[in-house]
């Protein structure tokens, strides 16, 4: 029983109703100050979570992981693509030729970037096959030139399927009456909708279509590649190109999407960061409230001296009601941020749609809702930090408990 005061005492006293309300209050401040905080670092990690998945699935899933090209054009094409398949490492690869072009309609023009692929390998290196909202991929069929455009380019152009769009590319070809841009119409045959910024950027058409509107022959720009890891995607490119033998031209995703990655991370530190030092301060109001609680119970702490507890003893029950009010804080924090985690998205999709606004927008961000993605382990550093800092923040009040003097403490009494 003696040895179990400091845990009784200290729980009592936490129960009990204080004759000082302001002390109660500045408890209660406190554990207020750890539930958000800690509900809050939690929402925010699972949210950049959910970007860096986002950007790793989607982003990256429609970039090429590397390519491979050659200046003027790579007309041995097929037999590259040969070796690079059965590389190591390698799970897809497919030929593209690229260039930046206009679409109009109508009145409506939009600068677009113009990707020429082969459906029946493209699928292999990117996740757009798996996006469609009308049409598909294959609709793509050589000679038709036929084009498959984003959701929101559709939208700004007002197009849909099966309308003729007119597309103009930056070469231009000679004739009688100068130099003229080059045109050519092509018929909507497919829409998609990846949530991401592509969705008001990118057009596809068949890669030999492309071939024969910029006049490249048999041509291509060269081969993108889909590698096992992304994040080796730069060493694998390198040294598949290195294997090939002659001059080629090699980039990979780091060099075109890289420091908007980058960016992702170091946000999410930083966010973490400002956030964990939020959660030192809410921990840090203990000391102030468990300060004002010791000078309250002098009287207390001097009657249990006289009584026989120890100094430890004493020290240990204001120790236990301060680390009660952080587990307290810290559980109900991890319990409300791990439900704001899992239904954050639901949660801002209906406040779009009450106030019809949009959060994210497709047009300047790189996807167009809200992600989240809440790990096990972001869950257990958190919680165990924050009742680290509230346990650290009761030592300085306890040990001031502690040397309190029992005759100083009565002699008012």
């Amino acid at each position: 029983m003696i040895k179990n005061i400091p845990l009784l005492i200290g729980l009592r006293y936490i129960r009990a109703k204080r004759r000082n309300h302001f002390i109660s209050f500045i408890s209660a401040v406190s554990m207020i100050g750890l539930v958000l905080g800690v509900m809050v670092l939690i929402i925010v990690m699972s949210v950049m979570n959910g970007f860096d998945r986002e950007m790793q699935t989607r982003v990256l899933g429609m970039v090429p992981h590397g390519t491979i090209s050659q200046t003027g054009g790579m007309s041995g094409w097929r037999s590259v693509m040969d070796k690079v398949a059965t590389a190591k490492d390698v799970v897809g690869v497919s030929p593209y030729i690229d260039t930046q072009g206009l679409l109009s309609f109508k009145s409506n023009t939009r600068g677009v970037l113009i990707y020429g692929v082969a459906p029946e390998t493209h699928r292999s290196v990117s996740i757009v096959g798996n996006h469609f909202i009308a049409g598909s991929l294959d609709d793509l069929k050589e000679g038709e030139f036929n084009i498959v455009l984003g959701e929101i380019l559709a939208k700004i152009l007002g197009v849909g399927v099966g309308d003729k769009v007119t597309l103009m590319v930056p070469e231009v070809s000679v004739s009688i009456a100068g130099l003229t841009p080059r045109y050519k119409r092509f018929t909507v045959s497919g829409i998609f909708k990846v949530g991401a910024e592509m969705d008001s950027s990118l057009a596809l058409i068949n890669v030999f279509d492309a071939a024969k509107l910029l006049k490249m022959g048999n041509a291509v720009d060269g081969i993108r590649l889909k590698v096992d890891d992304l994040f080796k995607a730069r060493e694998i490119t390198w040294n598949i190109a290195m294997s090939l033998g002659g001059r080629y031209l090699v980039s990979d995703w780091t060099r075109t999407q890289g420091n908007l990655y980058k960016a992702i991370q170091m946000e999410k530190r930083m966010i973490a960061l400002l956030l964990v030092m939020i959660v030192a301060v809410a921990a840090f109001n203990i000391v102030s409230s468990l300060v004002m609680l010791v000078q309250d119970k002098q009287g207390d702490i001097a009657i249990l001296r006289t009584m026989g507890a120890s100094q430890r003893q004493v020290m240990g029950v204001f120790m236990v009601q301060g680390t009660a009010i952080g587990l307290m804080g810290v559980a109900i924090g991890a319990v409300l941020g791990i439900i704001g985690a899992l239904s954050i998205a639901e949660l801002i999709a209906g406040i779009e749609k009450l106030f019809h606004i949009k959060v994210l927008d497709g047009s300047v961000y790189f996807i167009s809702y809200f992600p989240s993605e809440l790990h096990l382990s972001d869950v257990l550093w958190i919680t165990g930090l924050s009742f680290l800092l509230s346990f650290v923040a009761t030592i300085y009040p306890s040990f001031r408990a502690a040397r309190v003097s029992p005759a100083e403490a009565l002699r008012y009494e």
